[in-house]
């Protein structure tokens, strides 16, 4: 009995609460992304952490989670669909306990690791339930509901972390993981059927390209992660990964293309519309994942923002995303793809480029807009060229294809967040240097001001040596926020070029073909490509 028509009748008669039992689980992998955006700045102080180092908190999750989306068929095969699916959301869930209950930067970037690996899992296994839950009329509406929960968490996300953590603490936004766990598992057991389709002989998995894959990827992220803190390759200790790392990729790439059983298939780069666009969307994915680490800190560092406010100027953007999505989708079928890609790139320069001409007395509006304009670019952006990647593919290796290009996408997106944060650091720090060198009591600005804060600790009952000190401390953290500032806007300066150099690459694409009657048309392959 295959998956199309094996579902059970109670399982039928469920369909909803089974689909609201994986949504949720769904849900919470994409949510503790976005959520904990809002609240690096309090994690920052709590854990002692530096503003480059904080950044691992979302990088060591990324990489975990890119790392177990390859195997997600063979435990799915080895366990059944319905036990990896409450095994992988336990997981999680207890991992997310670990996350809130973190004494230390070292304790939570090791338990969002192992959030990260539990997490991988669900999102595929929330698709293929709801795909054989619902009958074959009814996917399409099966779809869309995930669809809809997929971008309600990006929405959502960054104002409730923001919420949460003004009002309680930041640990909620993984305590709260727990009740929501608990009842998807519940749910599951109850409602949830094991696969009717025939399960496939267990093929085996390939160990020693997994083995590669973590040292490879995983190596590369800690190169990325700890590089600057060890001043790059002066360090033993860098230099000894960066070897490992690039020697371990290497032997990956040649392994995948001879093996039989790849972990990674690699084959699928030799359509090379697909290769191209997966070029396309880690570079993307670079950007992207970049911008949504870098706004809530601005704005919460150096403009005062709450953690609420701060999250206020990232969900319009996910609004954004929202409402273009469905017109590109049409669009699709209508224009030439590379024109809604490009377009969509173009409007991705357009807000960094606005985020890189703010000043520090920019209103919240200011800061927000741009964020929205970049929605819009985003929402023109993944739908078509995902569906310009899968449909460069035979159906054959569909599945393969939107393993690896989901893959690269995550990958990219975990670097693109260790890139921003080196650059952030270097940044201020030459900033700094070269403000400090204009900052002289001979100077008449300069003086003035340090006299008028000496006379303001004065007043507030300071003696003169002390005021003097204070003033001077003053200055000093003025230069650096200046310097960070100044940082900030380097950083959006190089994501909108990020953009406007992808631009090249989208020539090289070409549309889907358009089959003959009969075959599997454009609208299905779309679909098919939303699926995945």
């Amino acid at each position: 009995m295959t998956a199309a028509t094996g579902a059970s009748p109670a399982a039928r008669a469920n369909k909803w609460i089974v689909a609201f039992s994986t949504m949720m689980a769904t849900i919470l992998v994409i949510l503790d992304v976005t959520i904990a955006n809002v609240a690096l700045d309090h994690m920052r102080g709590s854990l002692s952490a530096a503003v480059d180092e904080i950044t691992w908190v979302l990088t060591s999750f990324l990489i975990a989670n890119a790392i177990s989306l390859p195997i997600t068929g063979w435990l799915t095969d080895l366990l059944g669909r319905k036990r990896l699916f409450i095994v992988a959301t336990a997981a999680f869930t207890l991992t997310s306990v670990a996350a809130g209950a973190a004494p230390t930067l070292a304790f939570m970037v090791i338990a969002r690791f192992l959030q990260g690996i539990a997490g991988g899992p669900l999102v595929p296994l929330s698709q293929s339930t709801m795909m054989e839950t619902f009958p074959p009329h009814q996917r399409g509406i099966a779809m869309a509901i995930w669809g809809i929960g997929i971008m309600f968490a990006p929405i959502v996300g960054p104002t409730l972390g923001g919420w949460i953590t003004d009002n309680w603490s930041w640990r909620w936004i993984f305590y709260i993981n727990v009740p929501i766990g608990a009842l998807a598992i519940f749910l599951a057991q109850l409602f949830i059927s094991e696969s009717l389709a025939e399960r496939p002989p267990l093929k085996r998995i390939d160990v020693l390209g997994l083995v590669l894959l973590v040292l490879g990827v995983g190596g590369l992220q800690f190169v990325l992660d700890r590089g600057q803190r060890e001043d790059w390759f002066s360090s033993p200790l860098i230099t000894s990964v960066t070897i490992v790392a690039a020697l371990a990729l290497v032997l990956l790439v040649v392994h995948e293309l001879r093996t039989r059983d790849p972990v990674v298939d690699l084959r699928v780069l030799r359509h090379g519309t697909f290769a191209v666009a997966t070029l396309v969307m880690f570079v993307i994915g670079t950007a992207f994942y970049g911008v949504i680490v870098l706004s809530p800190l601005l704005t919460q560092i150096l403009m005062g923002y709450t953690a609420f406010l701060a999250g206020l100027v990232l969900a319009p953007g996910g609004v954004a995303t929202l409402l273009v999505m469905p017109i590109a989708g049409v669009l699709i079928n209508r224009i030439d793809s590379r024109w809604i890609i490009g377009t969509g790139c173009l409007l991705n320069a357009s807000g960094m480029y606005m985020m890189a001409t703010l000043t520090l007395e920019a209103n919240f509006w200011q800061v927000m807009f741009p964020r929205f304009v970049q929605g819009l670019g985003i929402g023109l952006t993944f739908v078509p060229l995902s569906t310009v990647a899968l449909g460069a593919v035979p159906l054959a290796d569909l599945g393969h294809a939107s393993g690896l290009f989901n893959f690269i996408r995550t990958i990219g997106g975990s670097i693109g967040i260790a890139a921003m944060a080196t650059f952030l650091e270097r940044g201020a720090q030459a900033h700094q240097a070269r403000l400090v060198g204009h900052v002289s009591l001979y100077e008449p600005a300069v003086w003035q001001r340090y006299q008028d804060h000496v006379a303001t600790f004065v007043a507030r009952g300071s003696d003169p040596a002390t005021a003097e000190q204070q003033a001077w401390r003053l200055l000093y953290d003025t230069v650096r926020e200046q310097a960070l500032f100044l940082a900030f806007l380097d950083d959006f300066w190089r994501l909108s070029i990020i953009f406007v150099s992808v631009i090249p690459l989208v020539v090289f694409l070409r549309r889907p073909r358009r089959p003959a009657a009969g075959g599997v048309g454009e609208g299905e392959r779309t679909g098919a490509v939303l699926e995945t």
